[in-house]
């Protein structure tokens, strides 16, 4: 993984010019002293308790976190701007005009003036981050002048929250001293005004998944908008799976040193069972085989008879079984529309030979990048990625509600899109890439469980950086699933799961992959995650999700070599989650 180049990531104070009242500090809750970001819209920042320079909280951001609050100033006129900062470098300034920045280990006060133009209507003034040093704290900003208006510009709305039924989405969210009005957003659209601090936005089609912001208003303007909330209509479609799943991949088409197992061999603990794997005839060909393990390398392999018969047995006990395609080997590239037909069409047919239940997507490797400058995930535009997204809707439009479909990448290709997106360029093209297909996919999706093994460090959105082996690493990544959050420098948030499509991969022991983590600690993040119990340090910006689908392993295989460790441990824990 290569780190990107170095750049300045800013928070933003936007000022706007009006008319004269008198000197003050200008900036709503420059302290933190409500306990939350209430009066700043920020990405990548968080309010914390320790360390502070006065008072009980400060803000902690990361290098390229930003914030934004917007106050009114008057033209022709000198202000004071000062913070209190700690940590890793942080600058404070004035956009075209005077700067200052320092690194100090202890609270230490930058400040400088400027003087706005005479006929300047509005002023940036910013605190950031150099881009790879890490986290900064930041307390008790001023900006310290004549004020533009009375009442002037009000604060940005408080974290709004939603509820959904099968049709709407109704949003809530606390009131603003000075304002008249609200107008709710999704993206860059107005979707509703209202006055009071509440509203609900209606004929919405089932199982839809929508973003919104908040600003508040009056007379002298709008002001800066809310953190994002997202909620899911009802009506979603159900794979007909246990509440908590046992979910684990069979090496069926290889032997790897863990030895074969045949299907009618796999224990009934297995509720999804993904054969391992389905492989293209060439990377962009689309063309993708599957075969069982050939007898010289697999010499107790079934017939592939006897190999459709178990299948069926284990349907009739409920249980699903999947073809998997991709694997670290198995690179897929769909550049052309061609391929994507192909892709369809050969993957249609391995499901009807062995009448199988659905579809795993464990592309790695180059599978999935993006081309420069596709930096929105909601629209991507790199023709691997378009191409995949439309097969797979053409694959569940075939199969109908019962399909299932299920993904498995690593913390590459999802979680490390926080901080880097492969479009926006200056890194690897790869990072973040599974995000839009992901997104396009999440009404049709039944389980995304991400590999939570063979992966370097992770920021999770604490700001800090997790490692894999523990349940911190686990209650991390997978709470980024469950919240959302902001990809990148791109100006767009991912909107997290529902949690009964959230499970979380790990190895099945220490030679199935590097990240294997002890059970009692895997049970320590099921039970924050789903009990937000046992946490450790960590605080759940997503909550606490009692429906949470459950656990994947690499393998079945390497489980059974190594004495069922796995399937012995988790699968009574899970059927004891609520």
């Amino acid at each position: 993984m290569r780190r990107a180049l170095a750049a300045l990531a800013a928070i933003v104070l936007t000022v706007v010019v009006a008319q004269p009242v008198s000197a003050a500090n200008l900036l709503t809750n420059a302290g933190f002293e409500s306990g939350s970001l209430s009066g700043w819209s920020c990405a990548g920042g968080s309010v914390v308790s320790t360390p502070v320079h006065s008072g009980s909280h400060a803000l902690a951001s990361s290098d390229y976190g930003k914030c934004a609050q917007t106050v009114t100033v008057v033209p022709s006129t000198t202000y004071t701007v000062s913070a209190w900062v700690r940590g890793n470098p942080v600058y404070l300034g004035v956009t075209g005009g005077p700067s200052t920045w320092a690194a100090p280990s202890t609270y230490q006060q930058l400040s400088l003036t400027f003087t706005s133009g005479a006929n300047q209507t509005s002023a940036e003034l910013y605190l950031h981050g150099w881009y790879g040093a890490g986290t900064y704290y930041a307390d008790d900003v001023v900006l310290d002048g004549p004020g533009g208006g009375n009442p002037g510009t009000p604060a940005a709305p408080g974290n709004p929250t939603a509820t959904a039924t099968a049709s709407s989405i109704t949003l809530s969210w606390p009131s603003v001293s000075g304002a008249t009005g609200y107008r709710g957003y999704e993206g860059t659209s107005l979707r509703t005004t209202v006055s009071g601090t509440s509203a609900t936005l209606s004929g919405l089609g089932a199982c839809e998944t929508h973003t919104y912001t908040v600003a508040a208003y009056n007379a002298a303007g709008e002001s800066a908008r809310s953190a994002p909330v997202s909620a899911t209509t009802s009506g979603c479609q159900q794979a007909d799976l246990p509440r908590h799943a046992l979910i684990g991949y069979l090496h069926a088409s290889f032997a790897n040193g863990s030895g074969y197992v045949r299907m009618a061999d796999v224990p009934a603990a297995w509720d999804v069972i993904n054969l391992a794997f389905g492989e293209p005839t060439s990377v962009t060909s689309g063309d993708i085989r599957f075969t069982l393990c050939p007898a010289a390398e697999c010499p107790n392999v079934e017939s592939e008879a006897d190999f459709i018969a178990a299948i069926r047995a284990k349907q009739a006990q409920g249980k699903k079984v999947l073809i998997s395609i991709g694997g670290a080997n198995g690179q897929v590239q769909l550049t052309t529309t061609a391929a994507r037909d192909t892709f369809v069409q050969s993957v249609s047919a391995i499901i009807d030979r062995y009448g199988l239940d659905g579809l795993d997507i464990d592309f790695e490797g180059h599978s999935l990048y993006l081309n420069a400058g596709d930096t929105d995930f909601r629209n991507p535009t790199t023709p691997v990625i378009v191409n995949l997204i439309a097969a797979l809707k053409s694959l569940k439009a075939k199969y109908g509600s019962d399909f299932v479909l299920t993904m498995a990448p690593e913390t590459f290709f999802v979680q490390v899109g926080y901080q880097f997106y492969g479009g926006a360029g200056g890194g690897d093209n790869r990072t973040g890439s599974y995000l839009p297909v992901i997104h396009a996919m999440r009404d049709a999706l039944t389980v995304l469980h991400v590999q939570d093994y063979n992966s370097g460090p992770v920021m999770g959105l604490d700001n800090q950086y997790h490692n894999m082996g523990g349940a911190e690493f686990h209650i991390a990544m997978t709470d980024m699933i469950k919240a959302g959050f902001p990809v990148a420098n791109t100006g767009q948030t991912f909107p997290g799961l529902r949690e009964d499509q959230i499970a979380f991969g790990l190895p099945a022991a220490v030679s199935a992959g590097n990240g294997y983590t002890a059970p009692a600690a895997v049970h320590d993040a099921l039970n924050c995650l789903a009990r937000n119990q046992s946490c450790g340090g960590y605080t759940l910006r997503g909550g606490a999700s009692p429906a949470i689908r459950g656990l994947m392993t690499w393998s079945v295989n390497w489980d059974r070599y190594y004495g069922w460790e796995f399937q012995n441990s988790h699968e009574p824990f899970l059927n004891g989650l609520p």
